[in-house]
């Protein structure tokens, strides 16, 4: 299969934003990047492979490598506590062994800010909504925080490693991780200098909080292990030693999921058939803000946050529901306009998207008890639908069985078909009766 150049897919998709027909492929379709008379046997026999099989086969194919951790974290997406390393081990153990370091703690200091952020911290009083008060005096009570005493310096992942290998490219992004694979907070770990508890790692996501987080799209993965570790009324102190109220921290994230998906709630209202990607919004976000309505959708597994949300996020289920239409028009009117050597990237994006949409719609599901009403189910159906679709496109190019020289070539697109295959197959899973494999636990017991 040639390799070529990754075409920016922003690009593509702002020159390709008619409108076209709805993305209603028939079920079981296929779309062949190769003319029916001249496929080959090979091709043709990759066609008929079950696509949920093939999701889950590769995931756990791909994931194992136990030298990448942010690939076995994408591999404890599908199959959390249980999923391995290739040589046999808990694929949590590996990551804790192999990649959390230890660095000196100094009084007061925080993680550095990732990826060159700032780090200034706003200093709002209580009662008026804010997350952050300002530090405390000596009188005033200790933090709400148990120290273990297995960690005396800073717990961290390094974004990468010395050859390039992802680790924890976003914050908290492994914590989060094993809380969500239903890892309690007193389990121990063996790290290289010795045990460490997921209740340590979770301090240390506490010490690492700043305001700054709440509304960065980099800020998903750190509110969900917030979210997953926390109850309401629950407050922590910072780095700086501010309290941190949780409640008014995840309040503020609503809002900022709201304010990010306005455009796409006013194109709803109005009827649009969609509203063109531009980086906009919810799009200036990883993996299009899907892990970012995650985290903060996830909040309402509490019965006094969906009581107090349910109108808001009902709406937000509504635009995350619009997208699949308003995308796919784009991602198939940009598929029909690129020359063929631009496919594979674009299918990868589909990929991406379809996944997430349906990992996200059926954790909201799981976390919250939310019942689809009719129409809202068809639309989760036809997302099933796109995504089988795409699927089989990406298998007609080869793409799951050449997975070695895509890397060779287009290494950041190698490691989105790896990690993308993993949140479909986790997606596809959570709608399929019965269930590939199990959804995500709830948020461990203390």
């Amino acid at each position: 299969m040639p390799m070529t150049a990754l075409l920016p897919i922003g690009l593509a998709l702002s020159l390709s934003t008619a409108a076209g027909s709805p993305l209603e492929p028939a079920r079981g379709a296929v779309a062949p990047t190769t003319p029916a008379a001249s496929r080959t046997g090979g091709e043709q026999a990759r066609e008929e492979r079950d696509v949920a099989a093939l999701l889950s086969g590769r995931c756990r194919q791909w994931a194992a490598a136990p030298d990448n951790p942010w690939a076995l974290a994408h591999g404890m997406v599908l199959d959390g506590r249980d999923f391995r390393t290739r040589d046999g081990r808990p694929a949590a153990e590996a990551i804790i062994a192999g990649f959390l370091r230890q660095a000196p703690w100094l009084a007061g200091s925080t993680r550095p800010p990732p990826h060159g952020e700032g780090s200034a911290q706003v200093r709002l009083t209580p009662g008026t909504g804010a997350a952050v008060e300002k530090p405390p005096r000596a009188d005033d009570a200790p933090p709400p925080l148990v120290t273990t005493g297995a960690a005396p310096g800073r717990l961290y992942f390094e974004p990468r490693t010395a050859d390039g290998t992802p680790v924890e490219p976003h914050p908290a992004l492994q914590v989060k991780t094993l809380l969500r694979a239903g890892y309690r907070l007193s389990h121990r770990f063996d790290a290289a200098w010795g045990p460490v508890t997921v209740r340590a790692l979770v301090e240390q996501v506490q010490r690492d909080h700043r305001p700054a987080l709440t509304t960065s799209p980099e800020g998903a993965w750190a509110l969900d292990a917030l979210s997953l570790a926390h109850q309401p009324g629950d407050t922590f102190r910072d780095g700086t030693g501010a309290r941190v109220f949780v409640d008014a921290v995840m309040r503020e994230a609503l809002a900022t999921l709201e304010a990010a998906q306005a455009d796409l709630a006013e194109g709803m209202r109005a009827g649009r058939p969609e509203v063109p990607k531009r980086k906009q919004g919810i799009y200036a976000h990883p993996c299009g803000g899907l892990h970012y309505f995650q985290a903060v959708a996830g909040w309402a597994r509490h019965a006094s946050v969906r009581k107090a949300w349910r109108a808001r996020l009902d709406t937000q289920v509504e635009v995350l529901l619009y997208r699949l239409d308003s995308e796919g028009r784009q991602y198939e009117a940009a598929l029909a306009s690129l020359p063929e050597a631009y496919r594979l990237p674009l299918l990868v994006q589909m990929l991406k998207f379809q996944g997430h949409l349906l990992e996200t719609l059926g954790r909201y599901r799981d976390d919250t008890g939310w019942r689809p009403t009719p129409v809202q189910r068809k639309t989760v159906e036809r997302a099933r639908t796109a995504l089988e679709d795409t699927v089989r496109r990406l298998d007609a190019a080869g793409a799951f069985d050449e997975l070695s020289a895509i890397a060779a070539q287009q290494p950041q697109l190698a490691l989105d078909l790896v990690g993308d295959t993993c949140h479909a197959a986790h997606g596809e899973a959570l709608w399929r009766v019965p269930p590939l494999s199990a959804p995500g636990a709830p948020a461990p017991r203390r």
